[in-house]
């Protein structure tokens, strides 16, 4: 296995943001991956810098005006008088507004979903470092010159949609990884097919929207019921893709409180699925905000509940892209994910 990890990604550092109307210290620091490299270098692991990929990976799963929002928008916002430190919008779009504005302030809310994604000085070059993670542990898996890399990607990415930040969210690095991989496949001549599985406590909204028209890429994504819980509007069971995708789309919402042996048997639904759909690879997303202890949880997964979780990944028997998404527990951080990998058969390269 090859791990990934570019230094750029703890540039971001947003400060707050809202819970029940209350700004909370932001739980999505620097931190977490600090966590986790110290616990793939205490394994042996040897965590490599990624080359740029420059902006094709970003521009394959995104619009041209949400990256040219993201890369200017700090020094635009920065210029206004009495500017935040961050940028946190103070207007959202919705269906009855769709005219895009010039200024700063109005693409604020045009491209933030919520304020849970501040733009702060080091935001730009941290989403970049993610996706040039992403993009590379996708390379070495696609290429054949590897069968699971380990992307370490901060912020997490599956909340973003095309034209939208969202959820600690930038840049969906998953669907990065996944539609890279689809034309080195293509040039193999073999079929260029991915499966995404999304095991973050939260739905991978973002991921769902960039594919839901396609029958190329089949996401899954069990999570907590977003009647109850982020990102509310999407994650629910009849959600089964559009077009040439309808059934390429499928959500298992799952209850507050779920038990670690739930959550694992809908791991065991979701594999089947992915068995059935034949793909080339699979690209997981791995939060470990399933865990017990987290801050955000809404399951009861335990750190061995991660080991058995990592057993059953590796069963699917696919060349697979691990890409990291929550996890805000920094205190079981390192333990959550050296027991996925020794589940999973990982080991220190």
């Amino acid at each position: 296995m090859r791990y990934v990890f570019a230094e750029a990604q703890l540039r971001h550092r947003p400060p707050t943001f809202l819970v029940r109307g209350q700004p909370k210290p932001c739980p999505e620091k620097p931190e977490r991956a600090e966590a986790l490299v110290g616990s793939l270098k205490a394994r042996g692991a040897v965590v490599e810098e990624p080359p740029s990929y420059g902006a094709g990976p970003r521009a394959a799963v995104h619009s041209a005006d949400y990256l040219r929002f993201l890369e200017t928008a700090y020094a635009r916002w920065s210029a206004l008088p009495d500017a935040a430190e961050v940028i946190v919008p103070n207007v959202h779009r919705n269906t009855d507004m769709a005219e895009y504005p010039t200024g700063i302030v109005g693409q604020a809310g045009w491209h933030m979903a919520d304020t849970a994604c501040p733009i702060g000085p080091g935001t730009w070059e941290a989403v970049c470092g993610g996706a040039d993670t992403a993009a590379h542990a996708a390379t070495l898996v696609a290429s054949g010159q590897e069968r699971t890399a380990y992307a370490l990607c901060r912020p997490p990415g599956h909340h973003a949609s095309r034209d939208m930040a969202g959820g600690f969210c930038y840049i969906n690095n998953a669907a990065v990884a996944a539609q890279a991989m689809l034309p080195l496949y293509a040039q193999q001549g073999r079929a260029p097919r991915v499966a995404i599985l999304d095991v973050d406590v939260h739905h991978g909204n973002g991921t769902q929207a960039i594919f839901y028209d396609r029958d190329d890429v089949l996401f899954i994504s069990i999570h907590g019921d977003p009647n109850n819980f982020y990102p509310w509007f999407a994650g629910y069971a009849h959600e089964r893709g559009k077009g040439v995708g309808l059934g390429s789309n499928l959500n298992i919402p799952l209850p507050m409180g779920t038990e670690e042996a739930t959550f694992l048997d809908a791991v065991d639904q979701a594999l089947a699925q992915v068995s059935a759909f034949g793909p080339q690879a699979l690209v997981l997303s791995l939060g470990f905000d399933t865990f017990i202890g987290d801050p955000l949880a809404f399951f009861k997964v335990t750190t061995p509940g991660f080991g058995l979780l990592g057993r059953k990944i590796a069963g699917a028997g696919l060349p697979t892209v691990l890409v990291q998404e929550g996890g805000y527990d920094c205190d079981a951080l390192a333990a959550n994910l050296a027991s996925f990998l020794d589940g999973f058969g990982g080991e220190g390269r």
